[in-house]
């Protein structure tokens, strides 16, 4: 179809061992999902309600690519939190059928303009200046579903520097990834192409130019890079 102006590049993620590349429709994350992470942050959790929010698809850094940081903060934070891949999606989504969108996982970093994000707070105001800014969400390559089997021992952690910051098991979080979905597909239709975020444990700090990163989800995926 003829465009008035230039097409955008249609965002996309490396698979582990393909050359075909997993196309990105849409980026959710889920908000206070470990509860050790929510009492840093002086918040509380509730299961019933959780808290959604989204980053725009040309946000995510893939192949190892520098982070530049970001413009207008002072105080630029980590967050490691695993990702999830789905190859379909739907509508008001039971967990089995939830847990059936999945098409792959990865591990990604959801960075936060963490000054921004006091001020968006403090005046009851959307976070979008702090969570949703250009190369705001580093990833990994995605390791199909059928070649990955994370569980409740399922190891998250992230380096920086060499210094091990973040990490805890899958088992930690709130809500798992099925239930994650379902309330996901309660207020939108999931579709093939959406990724979500799946939230963050305790431990989330400062990043600085320089500074080298990495990411892992046990024996399942790994990113690698570094903040210019």
């Amino acid at each position: 179809m003829p465009t008035v102006i230039p097409a955008p590049a249609s965002p996309s993620i490396p698979v582990t061992g393909r050359t075909e590349r997993f196309p990105v429709r849409r980026v959710f994350c889920i908000g206070r999902n470990y509860a050790d992470h929510a009492r840093e942050m002086g918040a509380s959790v509730d299961a019933a309600n959780p808290m959604f929010f989204t980053k725009p698809a040309d946000a995510l850094v893939t192949d190892g690519a520098d982070v530049p940081y970001p413009s207008a903060t002072n105080d630029l934070h980590h967050e490691v939190e695993m990702v999830v891949a789905l190859g379909s999606g739907g509508s008001n989504l039971t967990t089995e059928q939830a847990a059936a969108t999945v098409w792959g996982y990865g591990v990604g970093l959801d960075l936060t303009r963490r000054d921004l994000q006091a001020q968006a707070k403090a005046k009851g105001a959307p976070w979008d200046v702090a969570k949703a800014f250009d190369h705001s969400a580093p990833v990994s390559a995605l390791v199909p579903a059928d070649q990955a089997s994370p569980d409740a021992t399922t190891r998250i952690a992230l380096e920086i520097n060499g210094e091990l910051r973040q990490q805890a098991v899958l088992g930690d979080m709130v809500l798992g990834v099925p239930e994650i979905l379902a309330a996901l597909s309660r207020l939108f239709e999931l579709k093939a192409g959406d990724i979500v975020y799946t939230g963050t444990p305790a431990g989330v700090a400062a990043l600085v130019r320089g500074d080298r990163f990495r990411a892992t989800l046990e024996g399942i995926a790994m990113l690698e890079g570094r903040v210019v």
